[in-house]
């Protein structure tokens, strides 16, 4: 009888191990960012790596996403006779849901996957024990720098997709769909609220810290030479996502739940 439940026991301690070592990662690696000293260095290179060389990529992403949401809103309206909130719509997705999420799972793709294949190479090449013995706290080395220009730089780089995706909406439904200009960027102006865009920037700086540290911890801990920091790099990347899309409904509801108690 209790050799069928031995399989599931067994994931489950696992994954309340997984989980406790990851709180531990998550602990340690947020007290190092608040504590001197700070490699200035490291952190900038991570600033230039996120903020920098993300926009191309993420930019693409958001401004195809407004121009596919703004053709998508008219074919649905226009069987209401409601074409004029095509401007209220596309403003609202982009702020709230689709430049955050985008550009998080964007950057999960790109830098997530990159910090988890750099400190998993550095970690089976015995790098990390190396700066340790030259008496560099690898947490403070490696990790905070991460967390610190994902939190900081990924806030950033939404609010110019955000701008993006709105000029790709105003570009499809100007030239596209025959909207005129000045009455477009009125609507727009006027139906967005400062909420729509601070809970896209709240998210945004949440999806940065999941997607830094999932690239920090399973990097952190890869083992196995080049099949284990594959591996690593790809749950990396998986648990990224998952934990965006999750924390995306939770932060939703939040901010749900204040809009409607205003």
């Amino acid at each position: 009888m209790i050799n069928p439940l031995r399989p599931i026991g067994g994931a489950f301690l696992a994954f309340l191990a997984t989980t406790g070592r990851l709180a531990m990662f998550s602990v340690n690696g947020v007290s190092h960012c608040v504590r001197p000293p700070f490699y200035g260095r490291q952190l900038l290179r991570q600033v230039i790596e996120i903020g920098f060389f993300t926009l191309p990529v993420v930019g693409l992403t958001a401004i195809f996403a407004g121009m596919v949401l703004a053709l998508q809103s008219y074919t649905g309206f226009a069987r209401f006779s409601a074409e004029g909130a095509i401007a209220n719509v596309v403003v609202l997705s982009i702020t709230r849901e689709l430049g955050p999420v985008l550009g998080g799972l964007m950057i999960a793709g790109r830098i997530g996957a990159a910090m988890a294949a750099e400190i998993g190479t550095m970690r089976v090449t015995e790098q990390v024990d190396a700066l340790t013995t030259l008496s560099t706290n690898p947490m403070k080395y490696l990790v905070a720098p991460r967390l610190i220009a994902g939190t900081l730089m990924l806030p950033l780089v939404v609010f110019i997709a955000d701008i993006i995706g709105v000029f790709g909406g105003y570009l499809v439904s100007v030239y596209k769909l025959g909207f005129n200009p000045s009455n477009y960027l009125q609507n727009t102006w006027e139906f967005m609220e400062a909420i729509d865009v601070i809970s896209g920037l709240v998210k945004a700086s949440v999806f940065g810290f999941i997607t830094t540290l999932m690239g920090c911890y399973h990097g952190y801990y890869s083992g196995g030479g080049a099949q284990g920091v594959g591996k690593a790099t790809t749950n990396a990347v998986v648990s990224a996502s998952i934990l965006i899309l999750c924390f995306n409904y939770i932060l939703t509801l939040l901010f749900f739940t204040k809009d409607v108690a205003g």
